[in-house]
């Protein structure tokens, strides 16, 4: 009995059955595909789905504007700027194409004709990729390869690459179905990598050619779509050579396909010729780093301060979980920052850091801060510091604790950059001795705020954001006098007023510490009491240590901590005696806006760092409001005004070099503030409208002026604000700050216009001042008699 074969699907002619194995393997495929994207019993890890694709979250930096409006600088850990497919150059697009995916208009995503031609080559040895810009796209925007999990299959090495690469298919079909030709063009230009941090076509079009992507020409436009190759091979900074070989090759592309033009018409051989012929040019350098810019140590602050907003719920639908990224998402951040406060400060800053420098090396008697000067400092200070540096640590970790070695290689000479205030220079020297220069330099910080409203309009950190990041806004020291503010106010809360009086003698106490007694007995700036009775606003304008602590301990050291707190120290304070003197670290910028409290008749806000913050499409997702809250009585606010204003004919009497002009219209106020052993200097000046202060000293405590006034605050800090102020005032755009305090409400002018106390000028002249007595020329001088104060008679540091 014959048996007949029964035909199936892959039986008959060859025709057929390759029309049926052709059939069994797309359909294979596309199940194949449709089993990865729905990750098919959690075989393929999860992949972008239609949501995701519709909307890319792309890393993109935050930009950073001042309250006017001018752009400060950029967070960015991709630093990238989106551009709009018209903001781009006809001939990049083309240039791309050609280069990259010259049949781009006519696929879907995957260019099957070029995966025939690549699996050719690969079968002749010459393997090339075939990836689409779509392809490359979704590589770019969501790392299929690292982000999204391959499940359980991606752990079979032979598998995990097919999964991947169908997943790229996957996402780049899904991107052809949702976007038009020019918006995948438009995406890829914003997310791909140029080399150099240079993210995205704009950037790297300003990083590289200080252009715009809209006007770049072809040799431009090739250089820049040959870096996509390879983008430190072709890279034009780093190997200029093989940038201008992989450009040429580019341009060669483009002609071949006819889309070079040049005077209208396509480029003739000649032209073309002469194309290929230009250097590569590049402009000078635009530093992209997120550091650089105007503000530096204030955009680091901001961070932090941002972090802070989203924690306090102060930025709707975030909170200390789900924080803005200002790294990555593109904000528009407008901040309180005046960029033209900002540079009258930074000038400030500069002109009076370079006197109070020179002055330091004077003192010191040597004009280079580091040479000759190794008698006179501590034993092994830089030796030590030198330790703990970067390097000193990987040495010591190289050569397991060996001082020997490790002081050894930390001499030995080589070469360093150094500040200075001509510029960065060049010198050989061993990493001790660029410590010991480094040290010899003085620093600062200077804050200023408007106290009606918080905004901080000026912040400058120190001289040299490269060379030092300490930010000596927010760094902590000692307030020496400023910070009697507290102790006064606290008086007038208490009851006090400013006619009121105490003796001006000497004052001790006695403690038993392990048994011994100890003394405290501290004492007037100049060493000397008058041992007559003094008015309050006498002592607070001369800074009598004598009388501070008469009054602080009369009203209580937890009272005036207590007080200090609501106006706006938010460091924790030793309530020690001589906290009343200042003994107690405190922040400029805590320091400053508790200033701003009492120029606000008593009510406190938290000093604000930013206007508003808009997300990368424009919304507004955050408003500064103010929201105040009464910390002292108007009645004590108001006395503590007059007792600042009082510190003009005392030791901030040398502010009226610098305000002369502008008293008529404008009331002032200020208070010196001189640490132990003049480590610290400071000067707060208080406008009603704006409110500044600054703080010099060395990089450590023992880095200081040893002995006189050249240390002092009347003579470092109070400069610069003087500076600062009178450039402010001076101009014309801020007339808005020529304002006096309002009269009293309700307030006996009597409590501070009674009669002061009476002091000899070095002149012999003498007078008895009055708060509401504008001066004469000699009573205004720089030369006016002050008593700036050590905060106790403890033992001076050893100054290196």
């Amino acid at each position: 009995m014959n048996i007949i074969p029964k035909k199936t699907f892959f039986s008959g002619p060859w025709y057929r059955r390759a029309t049926a194995w052709l059939a069994t393997f797309l359909a294979s495929l596309i199940l194949f595909f449709v089993a990865v994207d729905c990750n098919f019993c959690y075989l393929f890890g999860r992949s972008p789905g239609f949501d995701d694709i519709k909307n890319p979250v792309v890393s993109e930096a935050s930009e950073v504007y001042t309250c006017d409006e001018v752009l400060m600088g950029r967070f960015f850990n991709e630093n990238r700027t989106p551009v709009t497919y018209e903001e781009v150059s006809p001939i990049l697009v083309r240039t791309l194409i050609d280069t990259e995916d010259e049949r781009f208009y006519q696929h879907h995503g995957i260019d099957v004709v070029g995966l025939f031609a690549a699996g050719k080559d690969i079968l002749r040895g010459r393997a090339r990729g075939a990836s689409t810009i779509t392809q490359q796209l979704a590589k770019n925007l969501f790392r299929v390869r690292t982000q999204y999990s391959t499940g359980l299959l991606g752990r079979l090495p032979g598998i995990k690459i097919l999964v991947m690469k169908a997943k790229e298919w996957i996402v780049a079909l899904k991107l052809e179905w949702l976007f038009s030709k020019e918006e995948i063009l438009t995406m890829y230009l914003n997310t791909v990598d140029f080399g150099s941090n240079a993210y995205g076509i704009k950037t790297a079009a300003r990083s590289y050619f200080g252009t715009t992507p809209d006007a770049l020409t072809y040799e431009q436009a090739a250089t820049l779509v040959g870096l996509l190759k390879a983008t430190s091979l072709y890279n034009p900074r780093l190997n200029p050579k093989n940038s201008q070989q992989r450009r040429n090759t580019v341009l060669q592309l483009v002609y071949d396909h006819h889309h070079i033009f040049l005077d209208g018409q396509e480029a003739t051989p000649a032209q073309f010729d002469s194309l290929l012929s230009l250097p590569v040019v590049l402009k000078t350098r635009i530093s992209e780093s997120y550091q650089d810019g105007m503000a530096p140590y204030f955009r680091e602050a901001l961070k932090s301060y941002i972090d802070d907003l989203c924690i306090e719920g102060h930025v709707p639908g975030y909170d200390a979980i789900n924080k803005l990224d200002v790294d990555a998402d593109g904000l528009h951040i407008y901040t309180a920052i005046d960029s033209r406060m900002q540079a009258y400060a930074e000038a400030a800053v500069l002109k009076q850091m370079q006197v109070v420098q020179q002055r330091f090396n004077e003192h010191w008697g040597h004009t280079n801060p580091w040479q000759n000067a190794r008698h006179q400092e501590i034993y092994g200070f830089a030796e030590d510091i030198a330790r703990r540096s970067p390097y000193g640590k990987y040495l010591d970790t190289k050569f397991q604790g060996n001082v020997d070695s490790i002081n050894h290689y930390l001499s030995q000479p080589h070469p360093v950059r150094l500040f200075s205030y001509n510029g960065p220079v060049e010198q050989e020297m061993s990493t001790i001795d660029s410590v010991r220069y480094m040290l010899r330099f003085m620093h600062t910080g200077f804050v200023a705020i408007e106290p009606d409203t918080r905004f901080v309009r000026a912040w400058v950190g120190d001289i040299d954001f490269h060379s030092w990041q300490v930010d000596n806004v927010r760094a902590v020291h000692q307030p020496g006098s400023t910070f009697k503010l507290f102790v006064y106010t606290e008086a007038m809360n208490q009851g006090l007023n400013p006619i009121d009086h105490r003796p001006d003698s000497y004052i001790a106490f006695v403690d038993t510490v392990a048994g011994k007694p100890k003394v405290w007995a501290p004492h007037n700036a100049n060493g000397h009491f008058s041992d007559e009775e003094v008015s309050l606003k006498s002592a607070f304008a001369m800074s009598l240590n004598s009388v501070a602590v008469r009054v602080g301990m009369e009203c209580g050291v937890h009272n005036i901590a207590k007080t200090a707190y609501a106006m706006g120290i938010k460091t924790k304070l030793q309530e020690t005696r001589s906290m009343v003197l200042g003994s107690s670290d405190v922040c400029l910028l805590e320091l400053v806006n508790s200033y701003c409290t009492i120029a606000n008749d008593g009510r406190y806000n938290m000093p604000l760092l930013v206007e508003r913050i808009e997300d990368r499409d424009g919304n507004l997702i955050y408003q500064a409001r103010t929201k105040e809250k009464k910390a002292v009585s108007y009645r004590t606010a108001y006395l503590m005004q007059r007792m600042l204003a009082g510190g003009l004919y005392g030791t901030s009497g040398g502010l009226w070099h610098y305000i002369r002009p502008f008293y008529a219209d404008t009331e002032f106020g200020g208070k010196t503030g001189t640490s132990n052993n003049h480590a610290d200097a400071w000067f707060v000046g208080v406008t009603p409208k704006l409110v500044g202060g600054a703080w010099v000293g060395g990089e450590y405590p023992s880095i200081h002026f040893r002995t006189g006034q050249l240390g002092q605050g009347s003579k470092t800090a109070l400069p610069i604000f003087g500076e600062f102020i009178q450039r402010v005032l001076s101009d014309k755009r801020f007339s808005k700050y020529r304002v006096k305090f309002p009269p009293a409400r309700g307030i006996d002018p009597r409590l501070w216009t009674g009669s002061g106390y009476s002091y000899h000028r070095p002149d012999t002249a003498s007078f008895d001042y009055e708060f509401n007595a504008s001066p004469t020329a000699s009573d205004a001088s720089e030369g006016a008699p002050r008593s700036e104060e050590g905060m106790s008679g403890q033992q001076e540091d050893e100054t290196p």
